[in-house]
């Protein structure tokens, strides 16, 4: 009979693992081991034949080359570690575009899904199948290819209150002008964010007593946006627009695909979250003279989010990996131009691919990391 052991303050009796499951798990632990020091080994044994060895200098090294579209400031006479930088903003910008219109779209398509209308019922549920059933490739090239280079040109574009212009050479939106401190504000503002949420975790002040502490990023917020010095706004001159910031086509069409794709996984995630919420729960708020709207807002959909989270979790995740597939339509994201243009020049093809694996691994495990602490926030908490 194995041993048990009382947990203080609780009266729940816990088993302890017995000896021959750690064993396993030492057996399994050491072959994964042995698997990862056999392929360092053959990948260390390969180029030493070819009399080369693991190098990371060459980051340092000028790069040579332009980049098409960046929001960061790269130039041909930086080092390969800043064109990494760039590229990886890049990554980021639409990763980011990507989770947020992604999630607005798949609320909006569950929900129609629910809905008591013949119509919006069947629309919503035709276009989650037709962008479920077909591959993400296909419909990122297919936003390039067939929708945005048959927008019109410049002089027609397709205008927005004078503010967003959409014409064959992308999307032009108003941007902020910066002033002499914006871009140290904004990394204060990114650090504070980060350590915030640590200090009220490790400090040994009770929580409710470092409430406080957000008052460091809500200051700096304030403090960055009265940094800026007004606003560009792009002006048709000529044949082309001048001032605000564009987004060429390259991004719109990776942004739609990776948006939409993941919109209908998000919307069946939404509508069988709040079918799995009980019947009794709408019956209960209709009792109390709720409508059906608030009754969804305020009562099905807080419960639903509980089982939401951790599946759009996936999503997310696959919606980061996949702007990979920028690089099919030349969207200067990190796959594209390290993958391609700096390993071509290099030939560090190992020490590439394990900076791009490095990456990708770093920015998901942080993402998982967030989303897992806003899973914990909205589960049930059992005595």
């Amino acid at each position: 009979m194995a041993r048990m052991k009382t947990t203080s303050g609780n009266a729940a009796l816990w088993p302890m693992k017995p000896a021959h499951a750690l064993l396993w798990q030492g057996v399994v632990v050491a072959c994964a081991l042995t698997v990862l020091i056999w392929f360092g080994h053959n990948a260390a044994s390969h180029l030493a034949r070819r009399s080369m060895e693991l190098d990371f200098s060459f980051l340092w090294r000028p790069a040579g080359f332009a980049m098409p579209f960046q929001i960061t400031t790269f130039k041909p006479t930086d080092s390969y570690a800043m064109a990494l930088v760039a590229a990886f903003s890049n990554t980021l910008l639409v990763s980011a575009l990507g989770v947020v219109t992604a999630t607005i779209l798949g609320l909006a398509l569950g929900v129609m899904r629910l809905s008591n209308s013949w119509l919006m019922r069947n629309a919503s549920g035709a276009l989650v199948e037709l962008v479920r059933n077909t591959p993400q490739l296909l419909q990122i090239v297919f936003w390039y290819v067939g929708v945005l280079q048959l927008l019109p040109q410049a002089r027609q574009s397709l205008s927005l209150g004078g503010l967003f212009h959409l014409n064959i050479r992308g999307l032009f939106v108003p941007y902020p002008l910066a002033g002499d401190w914006t871009t140290i504000l904004a990394l204060l503002l990114a650090l504070s964010l980060v350590l915030v949420p640590l200090l009220r975790r490790f400090l040994p002040m009770r929580r409710r007593g470092t409430r406080w502490l957000w008052l460091v990023p809500a200051v700096l917020l304030v403090v960055l946006v009265e940094s800026l010095s007004g606003w560009s706004v792009p002006a048709l001159k000529g044949f082309n627009f001048a001032g605000g910031m564009v987004m060429p086509p390259e991004l719109v069409a990776l942004w739609a695909g990776l948006s939409l794709y993941s919109a209908a996984f998000i919307a069946e995630i939404v509508r069988g979250s709040v079918e799995g919420v009980a019947k009794g729960q709408r019956e209960a708020a209709y009792s109390l003279g709720l409508r059906p709207w608030p009754t969804l807002r305020l009562v099905v959909l807080p419960q639903a989010l509980r089982v939401m989270i951790p599946q759009m979790t996936n999503q997310y995740l696959n919606l980061i990996k996949s702007s990979s597939l920028g690089a099919a339509i030349a969207y200067p994201e990190i796959v594209q131009i390290f993958a391609g243009t700096v390993l071509n020049q290099s030939g560090r093809a190992i020490e590439v691919m394990v900076i791009l694996m490095g990456v990708f691994l770093s920015v998901n495990l942080l993402a998982s990391a967030g989303l897992a602490r806003l899973n914990a926030r909205f589960a049930l908490k059992e005595r």
